[in-house]
């Protein structure tokens, strides 16, 4: 079972998406991409398509026991879907409330706004996109964590929003030696 679940929707950005799985996996963390579409073949928003390792559909209770992170990349119409897709949501809530990883890249972290989860936390997003953040201390950073909440702004921060995700898993060595790896300096 996987330690981290990363949601495919139509319309993802699949730079955000593959960055993460890439580094994640990399760090020797157990990671799926699973589609929310009913159908493993998913396709981003620049029109590449993603064959994904599970459905949702297929995701079991065990699943959703084991893993300690769930990760939202965005892109459009990608996060819009994410966002009324109610089985995801409704885990990711589930997943806040036990104090587990949750993080969303890009114009996902609305998503969590959406919810009510940034409420008096620190966030951060696509700029042009931080009314979504409802209820959050807006930042300019390019990667945010507060608490068990990551958020970045875009593809251009995937490396280090990646990194986050692998420290609070694993530590911010992994994650610096990951890092030096790709020769992100």
């Amino acid at each position: 079972m996987a330690d981290v679940l990363i949601f495919l929707a139509e319309g993802h950005e699949e730079v955000e998406m593959l960055t993460v799985v890439d580094m994640v996996r990399r760090a020797k963390i157990e990671i799926d991409m699973v589609s929310i579409t009913g159908k493993k073949e998913v396709t981003s928003s620049h029109g590449v398509t993603i064959v994904a390792d599970k459905t949702f559909e297929e995701l079991t209770d065990d699943d959703f026991s084991a893993a300690k992170a769930l990760v939202l990349p965005g892109g459009m119409p990608g996060t819009l879907n994410l966002k009324a897709y109610k089985p995801l949501t409704d885990k990711v809530v589930d997943f806040n409330n036990q104090g587990k990883v949750i993080a969303a890249v890009c114009a996902a972290p609305t998503v969590f706004g959406g919810l009510g989860l940034l409420e008096g936390k620190k966030a951060t997003c696509y700029q042009g996109m931080e009314e979504g953040l409802v209820g959050a201390l807006t930042s300019e950073d390019r990667v945010v964590v507060d608490g068990n909440i990551i958020t970045s702004r875009g593809m251009g921060t995937c490396i280090e929003f990646a990194g986050a995700i692998i420290t609070a898993l694993d530590s911010a060595d992994t994650a610096e030696r990951i890092k030096n790896a790709i020769h992100f300096y």
